[in-house]
């Protein structure tokens, strides 16, 4: 009778999909060339019906996690229409090619998992999480067809000292040799014991022997009765080729795995009606049908079985990994991921510089605000809505927080309710304690994080937080709004003088370095228009954004903190031609902008560190490294003492001084 073969039958699992996805994302891009891939298949294996004398043959499956390799190719195409368009018989015959060629030259004798080889066509659908596939496993035709005699159980044709030798020397088998040699091999009985060899030592192996003592074995996936594996296909074709037999006897060794069991193996005995020489290569058949038994492609959708919030993290890696793919090789995602960034503020800048930052893929952002949410909010505010203001109000910043994770679960997003103390804000004798530990707070929360934004309403409460940041070298991004402007500017590192010559010959200035007085108490006695920033609805969504870009561009310098300011193409800024070829990725990065939305205008400035500055010159640091606590209890008592130790105070005498001289002058030339 004919012999006839059962198909393989694919079985991927969800961890593979989810590393084509991985690699799609950060390897392959846009790559749809041919990459090599392994599959693997175990034994067939028939299982038992509970409560019946029955049992049910499992499907020859080819997955990523059995025993016996073998190798394939995948192409994934771009889109879905590729897929559909794609000239699979050319993709078919060339793996059909491949297998020949290994079968005419020998390679398939010295390692013959290559009859083995498969293709495999996938488009995935990354935003869907669907993966559209459909596998080949070409196979050779033999023409004539191989004819079959009814297997035999192996029992019934060797004895159990038989089985036993065979079963001990095919251990020894696959202790000494590769897995890609264990699919296939030779096997010869002599009286009561076994022998097992590679299909290389064919010539050795079976001297003396004649046709009917030559036993083939292969790892057989079928667990059918009459029908042995696919894999038997190409085994055929490959010994037509080489041996030029027309008769012999096949092993369909099957073994229940991890049980020492081959009671299920079967023997055949192969026939060709008549020879003839194997001169080209044969047709082939081997695209697996789908799931309604046609030849098409399958369907794996993940979407259901994903956690949602891991779709989230895959959905907003693929947003950035798309820009990376086609506009920004230089890209560094995964350093802009791991920035850990302090939102100083969680009013409407703080709510923007957020919703900007998910959108950048950041997971680690905290809040600091002393307010709660007041009805004006949420109309401005995108992370507050009109419940949180019942009641007095929410917390701002622990509010905040949690509209964040529930905008993307994947963030680690946390609140701090607190106060920054303020230059000119005296500390009384009750709120001593209660100040000292929200300076330790801050002190702690600088410490843990690489960026830190300042969005307050005030001038003085950025004193303190560019002070820490000056201090610890930390990127310190700040924004302010006018009612149709807006300043957003990055700070440098004070005067830095062990790193003065690397980064400029003018270090960057602070918030403050472009004043000669101190910051002072501008909150109090405020008109309503003064307590409330009155600015254009549109203007905190401006600033916020840009505030974000030059955070993310800044970490694409190679000099970081220090990376000197760029101007506008054609302002001749040397410092920044000199650094043209190692500059930000992402293209210009300003010291300062300066936004007039009135005009609809951007002005790039730079400014220069001042060495009398009251927040990041020298002696403001000494004075803090020397006296710690308490240097910062005098300057919230009296923010004058910033104007006395910086020499403001001596260099306005000595102004003064120099006014009253020109004034003395002028009256006696008017004498005259």
């Amino acid at each position: 009778m004919l012999l006839q073969f059962h198909p393989w039958a694919s079985a991927v699992e969800a961890p593979f999909w989810q590393v084509l996805t991985q690699r799609k994302m950060d390897i392959f891009k846009l790559d749809d060339s041919h990459k090599a891939v392994l599959g693997y298949y175990s034994t067939g294996q028939q299982v038992r019906v509970p409560g019946k004398d029955t049992t049910i043959a499992l499907p020859a499956r080819l997955n990523p996690a059995f025993t016996f390799p073998a190798p394939g190719i995948i192409k994934n195409t771009n889109t879905i229409e590729d897929f559909k368009a794609i000239d699979k018989s050319a993709l078919f015959k060339m793996v059909v090619d491949q297998i020949w060629d290994d079968i005419t030259s020998g390679r398939a004798v010295s390692d013959p998992m290559l009859l083995n080889r498969f293709l495999l066509l996938t488009f995935a659908d990354l935003k869907k999480f669907k993966f559209f596939y459909w596998f080949a496993f070409p196979a050779l035709q033999a023409e004539p067809a191989w004819m079959t005699e009814p297997a035999q159980e192996l029992v019934s044709v060797w004895s159990s000292l038989q089985v036993s030798s065979l079963l001990h020397q095919y251990d020894l088998f696959r202790q000494t040799h590769p897995p890609g040699q264990l699919g296939f091999f030779l096997v010869k009985e002599t009286n009561d014991s076994v022998s097992v060899a590679r299909l290389q030592d064919w010539n050795e192996f079976y001297a003396g022997c004649d046709d009917s003592e030559i036993i083939v074995g292969f790892a057989d996936p079928s667990s059918l009765d009459s029908h042995p594996g696919w894999p038997l296909r190409n085994l055929l074709a490959l010994i037509q080729f080489h041996w030029q037999k027309t008769k012999l006897r096949i092993l369909c060794f099957r073994e229940v795995p991890g049980k020492q069991d081959i009671q299920a193996s079967k023997i055949l005995t192969v026939h060709l009606p008549s020879y003839q020489p194997l001169t080209t290569c044969p047709k082939a058949v081997g695209w697996e049908k789908n799931a309604q038994s046609k030849l098409g492609p399958r369907l794996a959708d993940l979407a259901p079985l994903m956690d949602p919030a891991r779709l989230a993290d895959t959905a907003v890696d693929l947003n950035l990994k798309l820009m990376r793919w086609r506009l920004l090789p230089g890209l560094q995602l995964e350093k802009v991921q791991d920035t850990r960034c302090l939102l100083l503020g969680a009013g409407t800048l703080g709510c923007y510089v957020a919703r900007s930052l998910l959108g950048w893929g950041i997971r680690n952002i905290t809040f600091v605000d002393s307010a709660k949410v007041s009805f004006s909010n949420p109309v401005r505010q995108p992370l507050f809505a009109f419940e949180d203001c019942l009641e007095g109000g929410k917390d701002k910043a622990t509010t905040a927080a949690a509209s964040l994770r529930k905008v993307y679960p994947g963030v680690n997003a946390q609140g701090h309710t607190m106060s920054i103390p303020m230059p000119g804000h005296p500390i009384s004798t009750q709120l001593y304690e209660s100040a000292q530990k929200d300076v330790a707070k801050l002190e702690d929360l600088f410490e843990q994080h690489d960026a830190v934004f300042l969005l307050m309403d005030s001038r003085e409460s950025r004193w303190l937080p560019t002070l820490l940041g000056t201090r610890m070298k930390k990127i310190v991004i700040n924004a302010a709004l006018g009612f149709d402007t807006f300043l957003v500017m990055r700070h440098g590192v004070g005067q830095d003088s062990e790193h003065h010559s690397v980064a400029s010959s003018t270090p960057l200035g602070c918030y403050f370095c472009n004043d000669v007085v101190a910051p002072t108490d501008s909150l109090s006695d405020r008109t309503l228009d003064q307590q409330c920033t009155v600015t254009r609805p549109g203007l905190s969504a401006i600033a916020s954004a840009m505030a974000v870009e030059m955070m993310v561009s800044l970490l694409h310098h190679p000099l970081g903190v220090r990376a000197p300011a760029d101007k506008a193409d054609g302002d001749g800024d040397q410092d920044a031609k000199m650094l043209d070829d190692q500059g930000s990725t992402l293209g210009l990065l300003p010291h300062q902008i300066r936004g007039f939305l009135s005009r609809f205008k951007n002005l790039l400035i730079s400014g220069q560190a001042y060495d009398r500055c009251t927040a990041c010159s020298d002696q403001v640091l000494e004075a803090y490294e020397q006296e710690g606590f308490g240097f910062l209890v005098k300057v919230f008592q009296d923010a004058k003492h910033l104007e006395d130790i910086t020499g403001l105070t001596k260099m306005k005498e000595e102004s003064e001084a120099l006014d009253m001289e020109w004034a003395e002058d002028s009256d006696e030339d008017n004498d005259m």
